[in-house]
């Protein structure tokens, strides 16, 4: 049976490279992906899924109201899926994720989706909340804080590189905008 895997992480911790390492995998051994990210993080001017360092997929795009069961089935009916890989999961609403769960479930497709944990203020996200609960398989990627300990938090910067304590949930951004800390530290930051 298929199963539908969460791989999670503070910042800068390299989903979309682990990511795009597992499409290579099937890929190399003649086996079809599907790869989603979501359409509002639009830093690289067209659909497509890319790595601080340098590699990179086109990709899908999801919105918030993708059906995504349903364009993977359709894609199911025009070829083979070996896997489906999703990226920036912590966007996707509690429903996709049941939708994503329903593809490993009823067209035995396993899903692999990697995203955040926490927002900038170490709130779930809803996307991350749900793929907590539901996915078969939890596993977390690991980066570190300035100090050597492990990051499990991510602090957003104002374009003065200040700590920001409030804000909408979801803002795009990359090195520019977030700093991935520990706890301590970033409870610190915030203070």
């Amino acid at each position: 049976m298929a199963k539908l895997y969460f791989y999670y992480s503070a910042m800068n911790a390299g989903k979309s490279t682990v990511l795009l390492q597992s499409d290579f995998n099937y890929r190399e051994r003649g086996m079809e992906t599907m790869l989603w990210t979501a359409a509002l993080d639009d830093r690289f001017g067209e659909p497509r899924i890319a790595s601080r360092i340098g590699l990179s997929a086109p990709a899908h795009l999801f919105a918030p109201d993708t059906d995504l069961f349903a364009a993977i089935a359709a894609e199911l009916g025009t070829r083979p899926l070996a896997c489906v890989l999703v990226d920036e999961a912590q966007w996707l609403s509690s429903d996709q994720v049941r939708g994503l769960a329903a593809v490993c479930d009823r067209l035995n497709v396993p899903v692999l989706t990697y995203g955040l944990r926490t927002d900038f203020q170490g709130e779930l996200f809803p996307g991350s909340a749900a793929l907590l609960a539901l996915a078969d398989k939890l596993v977390e990627l690991k980066t570190v804080c300035h100090c050597g300990a492990k990051a499990t938090m991510n602090l957003r910067l104002d374009a003065g590189g200040r700590p920001v304590r409030e804000g909408a949930q979801v803002e795009a951004g990359g090195n520019d905008r977030y700093v991935a800390m520990c706890r301590r530290h970033f409870t610190e930051a915030l203070a």
